[in-house]
């Protein structure tokens, strides 16, 4: 089924992707800002996850985040980006949010609805960087 003329109108026009891609890497660069915002705080999460070094992790992830989401956002070396976001959130997925290791069934049924979100999330980055590619051979 052939969308409306003003949905299709919508869908090509090349500020439509940049919101799009904003609002797919809005968790990273979120978090980006309030990892240096709150570098103390950044450094005691990854101490209580047990990273080591904290301070080579914390601007490993704030490098990652930050610079994959601009340069997603820009369209930028769209897969690199994407596949560095996708990378990181697959580690951080597995790190964080341990579903399988939770006993009480309301924590592990949220824990795991994160995990599957983050997933997903895998995916939207993925999409990001074959629609980026796309455009870029336009």
């Amino acid at each position: 089924m052939t969308p409306p003329a003003p949905i299709r109108a919508l869908l090509r026009a090349p500020a439509f992707g940049v919101l799009a891609r904003a609002i797919l890497t809005l968790p990273y660069w979120w978090s980006g800002i309030a990892k240096m915002a709150d570098l103390k705080g950044a450094l005691a999460e990854a101490a209580s996850l047990d990273l080591k070094p904290a301070a080579l992790i914390v601007a490993a992830t704030i490098s990652v985040q930050l610079g994959g989401a601009v340069a997603l956002i820009l369209g930028r070396g769209g897969w690199l980006a994407a596949g560095a976001l996708g990378v990181f959130t697959a580690l951080a997925t597995l790190i964080a949010h341990p579903y399988w290791a939770i006993a009480s069934p309301t924590e592990h049924f949220h824990a795991l609805n994160t995990f599957l979100e983050h997933i997903g999330l895998i995916g939207g980055l993925m999409l990001a960087a074959i629609l980026v590619e796309k455009e870029r051979r336009a």
